[in-house]
């Protein structure tokens, strides 16, 4: 079959873009020819990949070319896991392509974004394709400094230049745990290629170390806590569809680099394994959607929420872990679907709501939803399309997210089986933290739909609005209807990924599509089932009903009155519910342990002209407590090695002979 070299051809035809991007510069025509071939090539890679995803129990083609390491060569393969992820990178890159056909035309500096537009997605398509650790490890690193570019893309604006450099540091931390984990799976023996790291044998020690190294690597790219701190400024920083990009996307890139060692490379897992990943995931969750809560910046609003719900998906790949250890296949199976639905489901919906953010930003000049409001009368369809994915990340039926999310719960459901006690007491535990989650991220989107769109304009830029192009609003649509589409017919993402899931823990979900009414049994239809179809036809007949009897039945007598002015009759917009007062509640009860959250008040006396004034005052724990001392001893041990610069010929020498010496001798234990 030529599924392979299709899609290595696109990749070839996305570089192929960027050098374009590069040559045509400032054109006008610059803009519409980027985007155009870009969602040609994500087109073309999302229809071989879900072709291939539906026949990988036939054909898994492998194909080595002569570049890289001269004894090496680039491997590349095509499994049902690449096949997955290809299929969520490339219609996630073909629908922000056909958002910056429009949303492109206001970009200040297309010249800065266009090269490294396309570039950025035939990184994330190299990554899934790589099958040895090498060409994984540049691919992985071009993906970097790619989206590095776009980050930068504004960079006379000085958090952006703040943003930028984090995001680099980080992602070469990440690319050097990674380095060091590839390593010791290679061995002595430099078996770099996954095929023979896939036949040998680990010791538990080498194990717990790639675990460590490989969430160290993968969890900063994707945002575990604490390896977040560059996410919430570096997705702001990037253009909307690029920030629907690596929030959507690119974290997903990092999850299928911890599936493809944990479930893959290593084999067997040992139960502990699953226990950890579970407790980051869970505290990944808690604390994302909290500073989520507590955000007035709607992209950053939007980016803490994705750290959330990676914890999410962590959580259920540590509930697969723990139950493919134990031998329990049936859940595990279930504990991966969930996990790749709710993969495929985030990116249906955070691109949603990126582009909704672009769409405000385009039109207002704002993320500051303070100086928001009102903008459902003069961009309804906008708000529609935001609303829709407000209702699927709250995990509200009858969308996605609910269906994800419910399989998450199923999963846990499980846990009195574990043999463990850990697992036993610590699963539970980690299901009341992900309820609790739930609910703030229902709190969250309520806050960000009611303070943006609804109520009245809080300053002249929400007031003085209009829709945007089509080609956003397209975008937007077509997103809000596979929102809808997987929400309501859950049995066919499930049935669709049943070969991914078999081929990492060796079972999977009894067939969902012979059941009648289209719903979903995860274990046996006595202990639980969904039916997303009947729920979303009640949903509608029922709406439908009350209106046609409110208006039906209803008195025809016209009365008026004002409106209940609730204690302002000189009622303004700044009178209105904002941001900060909406989190009010939740911050006294969190903040003040999550984030040392302060209110300050400062009431003048009786006489004194002064205004009132109330500040808000609340720290990231993690930056404070942890980045920052580190960032005083990199700065300490830098100046006192600065002496090493002014050292004689001899001492140079010297210090050659040592390091080399020391080198020997680690070969030497090692081998």
């Amino acid at each position: 079959m030529t599924f392979l070299p299709v899609i290595l051809s696109c990749i070839g035809m996305f570089l192929v873009t960027g050098a374009l991007g590069v040559l045509m510069g400032r054109s006008y025509r610059a803009t519409p020819a980027i985007y155009g071939l870009s969602l040609t090539a994500s087109a073309v890679a999302f229809a071989t990949s879900l072709i291939h995803l539906a026949t990988s129990f036939v054909d898994t083609p492998t194909l080595v070319l002569p570049i890289g390491l001269p004894w090496l060569g680039a491997h590349f393969r095509l499994d049902a896991l690449s096949s997955f992820f290809l299929l969520v990178v490339n219609l996630a890159g073909l629908l922000s392509s056909f958002y910056g056909l429009g949303y492109g035309r206001h970009e200040q500096a297309p010249h800065r974004v266009l090269p490294f537009f396309p570039a950025f997605i035939a990184g994330m398509n190299l990554v899934l394709l790589a099958d040895d650790a090498f060409t994984f490890l540049i691919s992985w690193e071009f993906m970097s400094l790619a989206s590095w570019a776009l980050v930068m893309a504004h960079h006379r604006n000085a958090d952006n230049r703040r943003a930028g450099y984090l995001y680099i540091v980080m992602a070469s931390f990440g690319t050097l745990a990674l380095l060091l984990a590839f390593g010791l799976l290679a061995g002595p023996d430099g078996g770099y290629s996954f095929a023979t790291i896939r036949t040998s044998e680990q010791a538990p020690l080498t194990t717990g170390l790639v675990l460590i190294l490989l969430l160290l690597g993968a969890g900063s790219k994707a945002g575990l806590v604490p390896l977040h701190v560059w996410l919430p400024l570096a997705h702001p920083a990037a253009p909307s569809h690029v920030s629907a990009l690596m929030s959507g996307v690119m974290t997903k890139i990092a999850i299928y680099g911890f599936i493809r060692v944990t479930f893959d490379l290593l084999g067997t897992p040992m139960w502990w394994s699953g226990l950890i990943v579970l407790v980051l995931g869970a505290a990944t969750a808690a604390f994302g959607i909290l500073h989520a809560l507590m955000e007035r910046d709607l992209k950053r609003l939007l980016a803490y929420s994705t750290i959330e719900n990676i914890g999410v998906i962590f959580v259920s790949l540590g509930l697969a872990l723990a139950f493919k250890a134990n031998g329990m296949g049936l859940a595990a199976a279930l504990a991966m679907t969930a996990a790749l639905f709710h993969v495929l489901n985030h990116s249906f919906f955070k691109s949603l709501l990126f582009f909704g953010a672009g769409a405000v930003l385009t039109a207002t000049g704002e993320r500051d939803m303070d100086r928001l409001g009102g903008l459902i009368h003069h961009m309804p369809i906008t708000s529609f399309a935001f609303l829709v994915g407000c209702v699927a990340i709250s995990a509200l039926p009858p969308f996605n997210g609910f269906a994800s999310e419910w399989l998450v719960f199923q999963a846990i459901l499980q846990s009195p089986d574990l043999p463990q006690w850990a697992l036993k007491i610590g699963v539970p535990a980690v299901g009341g933290l992900l309820a609790l989650s739930a609910a703030l991220a229902a709190a969250s989107f309520i806050k960000a739909f009611g303070i943006t769109f609804l109520g009245r304009p809080r300053t002249a830029a929400a007031g003085d609005v209009a829709e945007v192009d089509r080609f956003s609003l397209g975008a937007m649509c077509m997103l809000a209807g596979l929102c809808l589409f997987s929400g309501i017919l859950p049995g066919v993402v499930i049935d669709g990924v049943s070969p991914v899931v078999f081929s990492l823990v060796g079972d999977r979900m009894p067939p969902q599509l012979d059941i009648p009414w289209l719903s979903i049994i995860p274990i046996a239809e006595s202990r639980s089932s969904y039916n997303g179809l009947l729920v979303f036809l009640f949903i509608a007949v029922s709406a439908f009903a009350t209106t046609f009897i409110v208006h039906r039945y209803a008195s025809r007598t016209l009365r008026r009155s004002a409106a209940w002015d609730c204690g302002f009759p000189e009622s303004s917009p700044s009178t209105q519910y904002t941001a900060g007062s909406f989190a009010q509640p939740v911050r006294r009860v969190f903040g003040t342990l999550a984030m040392r959250a302060r209110e300050r008040v400062d009431m003048p006396a009786p006489g004194d002209l002064r205004p009132a004034s109330f500040s808000v005052e609340q720290q990231d724990l993690v930056w404070e407590g942890l980045y920052v001392p580190i960032t005083g001893a990199v700065g300490f041990a830098a100046e006192k090695l600065n002496r090493l610069q002014f050292l004689s010929i001899r001492r140079y020498l010297s210090l050659v002979f040592l390091a080399l010496v020391f080198l020997l001798l680690v070969l030497a234990l090692w081998s």
